[in-house]
């Protein structure tokens, strides 16, 4: 191997401090309010999910050129690697539910009382059909990546989507109208925003696909970011009730602290847009420092999932 593929695959490992970010924005959500117990693993659930998310994302992008400047098995090998952490962490999430839901330990849980929850509790029906989808990508990412297939992955990208906002949907905004639509299309445009850059440090190689495949991510930003923003206005005012709340209650602090962190990404961002961008598709940056770039993005914006986890999962 190379010097700087060397130095390209360490700055892949990298992209593991989206975890710690993750953990410090559910830190800083308990610090502030009182969120359940399943809030971290729910942050690494969104996380990995918006990584597929986005790595499905990114197959559709590049899927009618002749030379893609990503290779589909590298695409459809990170989904399925993904998808088994994501089935993993959607499983230990609906074990802590369960036991939150009926007061009981995790180990006093027991089989039935698992099953019962399956059944009978909206969550627990909820969360069995956020599986479910999380399964359908990681058993078509398998196999398709086994069979060296050139499948679409559009499929892989409706049931992502789908697993995302199973949650969402039905959480408090549902009796609200419309409530269900402006979450379903806040928790996706949070997953496109994080989940394509992660697909693109994951995948991207040459300076060149950069140049390529850069640009046309920052025009996806910008929509998703608009969504985004107006979206959670929307929420946290039909939720809050008051200005007042944002510091007198839990749900608000983490609400400030999660407008601030995201204040903070944007400025990033349109740092990026003005800098990175236009001297990424001019071929005046390295893929190595490209990477960098996403790298740094992808940990900051971690924060904020982090912090998202904790608000859904607040009173």
């Amino acid at each position: 191997m190379t010097t700087s593929g060397t130095g390209t695959a360490a700055h892949r490992a990298w992209l593991l401090t989206a975890g710690v970010g993750a953990t410090a924005g559910v830190a800083a959500g308990w610090l502030l309010a009182n969120p359940a117990a399943s809030s971290w693993v729910r942050a690494l659930s969104l996380c990995v999910g918006a990584t597929v998310l986005g790595l499905a994302t990114l197959g559709v992008m590049v899927r009618d050129e002749r030379r893609p400047p990503v290779a589909p098995g590298d695409v459809w090998r990170a989904i399925a690697g993904l998808g088994g952490l994501w089935v993993l962490a959607e499983v230990v999430q609906l074990v802590l539910q369960a036991a939150d839901t009926t007061n009981v330990p995790v180990s006093r849980l027991g089989v039935s009382r698992f099953a019962e929850y399956l059944g009978s509790a909206g969550a627990g029906r909820i969360g069995v059909a956020a599986l479910l989808c999380v399964l359908v990508c990681t058993l078509v990412a398998a196999l398709a990546y086994r069979r060296s297939a050139a499948w679409p992955t559009v499929p892989v990208l409706v049931a992502a989507a789908l697993a995302l906002i199973a949650r969402p949907v039905t959480g408090h905004m549902s009796q609200q109208a419309l409530g269900s639509l402006l979450d379903a299309a806040h928790a996706l445009a949070a997953a496109l925003w994080f989940g394509t850059l992660v697909a693109l440090a994951l995948t991207v190689r040459s300076r060149g696909a950069w140049a390529r495949l850069l640009p046309r991510y920052s025009v996806l930003a910008v929509r998703c970011v608009a969504v985004l923003a107006a979206t959670g206005v929307v929420d946290a005012a039909v939720r809050l009730g008051s200005v007042t709340a944002l510091v007198d209650t839990g749900y608000g602090r983490i609400v400030l602290a999660k407008t601030l962190t995201l204040t903070a990404l944007l400025a990033l961002a349109w740092w990026w847009r003005r800098t990175w961008v236009p001297a990424a598709a001019a071929h005046r940056v390295t893929a190595e420092a490209s990477l960098r770039n996403a790298v740094l993005e992808v940990a900051a914006t971690s924060v904020a999932f982090g912090l998202a986890a904790a608000l859904a999962t607040s009173a």
